[in-house]
């Protein structure tokens, strides 16, 4: 995160205030649901407030892991270790060398895991795309029922792809190869095969769809949470923001980029894969602007984080430096943290309502 100071800054101030700072939970029970990523009610009853408090806290670290794992910070085993861990590279540069971001992104140009003709085809292919859908868009505007169709679209296409160990499953993966080998945590929690499931089973014709028009995070999430948890609201909204307006108007070699086209499809397919629809977008850009090795990145990340290998990491925008790829992972964390809250902090409404 240190590659994007202003974003770190905000991230460390909610964090901190929502561990530190005088909030409706204990101090105790804030670590604890932040180690273990789990409320349970029964002996106690929750106020509303720590309900909200807890809330925020399973959001944020939920979405930490995304960026965890999809940053490479998590070690990867490797049975001729010792003690069975090695440091996941990017380019022969281990973590401990991330922080030097010049290296990593001279390394991303020069690697020889990468073809560099096709890397950079790729990257004026996607540049072409953008300038192509600017013109398109200025040209003529899709109809309300287009966009609702694209975005039905895309979220039933959604459904099906797959990600981590389901690759072995597909005999067209480029990530069939693959080996996913994930720590042994069984012994610390109750129900090993709880996990993320799709907002819908495939096939079904009626996919359910959160209208983000009827309950937005500026609207009504934002006001909720700072009522019953007071000043979070206002932390999350500035990184929310950060996050979502960040830019460097780069992409790769190219300068002088208007990258919000790019930075919007990323936010809101995510939010897409959770069934949230924005009626003033067109989620056709999606389709256009983010390639299927990308968007099996993105639902390998942030709805199987411990699946992530760096080969997925390697295999998109091939061009891009790593610090552009960290940024992608800040905009999933913040999209999946948004989309989780969204969802609890809607059905907190309807109880108090």
């Amino acid at each position: 995160m240190s590659l994007h100071t202003q974003y770190l800054e905000s991230f460390l101030r909610s964090q901190f205030y929502m561990l530190r700072m005088d909030g409706p939970l204990p101090l105790p029970y804030r670590h604890y649901i932040a180690i273990m990523k789990l409320v349970k009610t029964g002996e106690n009853n929750w106020s509303l407030p720590e309900l909200v408090h807890a809330v925020v806290l399973l959001a944020h670290y939920h979405a930490l892991a995304s960026f965890v794992f999809g940053s490479g910070i998590n070690p990867e085993r490797d049975p001729e270790i010792s003690n069975g861990f090695r440091l996941i590279s990017v380019n022969n540069f281990c973590v401990c060398d991330l922080a030097n971001d010049n290296n990593i992104e001279n390394a991303s140009l020069s690697g020889s895991n990468f073809g560099i003709v096709d890397s950079l085809s790729e990257l004026e292919a996607l540049m072409e795309r953008m300038k192509r859908l600017q013109e398109e868009r200025e040209d003529e505007e899709a109809s309300q029922e287009e966009m609702s169709t694209r975005f039905e679209k895309e979220k039933k296409e959604s459904l099906f792809v797959v990600s981590g160990d389901t690759f072995h499953s597909f005999p067209h993966s480029d990530f069939e190869d693959d080996m996913i080998i994930t720590s042994d945590v069984s012994r610390y929690i109750e129900d090993p095969g709880f996990g993320y499931e799709d907002f819908a089973r495939r096939g079904e014709e009626h996919l359910p769809t959160f209208r983000a028009q009827d309950y937005t995070w500026e609207n009504h999430g934002f006001s909720l949470v700072n009522r019953l948890y007071s000043d979070i609201g206002h932390l999350l909204d500035e990184k929310f923001r950060m996050v979502y307006n960040l830019t460097y108007n780069t992409m790769a070699t190219h300068e002088d980029v208007d990258t919000t086209m790019l930075r919007r499809a990323l936010f809101n397919y995510v939010h897409c894969m959770f069934g949230i629809r924005y009626d003033d977008y067109d989620y056709g850009e999606v389709n256009q602007l983010l390639e299927r090795s990308l968007k099996v990145y993105i639902k390998t990340v942030t709805c199987y984080p411990e699946r992530t290998t760096k080969r997925m990491y390697d295999s998109y925008w091939r061009q891009f430096k790593h610090s552009e790829k960290v940024h992608v992972n800040l905009l999933l964390m913040e999209a999946r943290m948004q989309a989780e809250l969204l969802y609890a902090l809607r059905a907190i409404t309807r109880h108090l309502t």
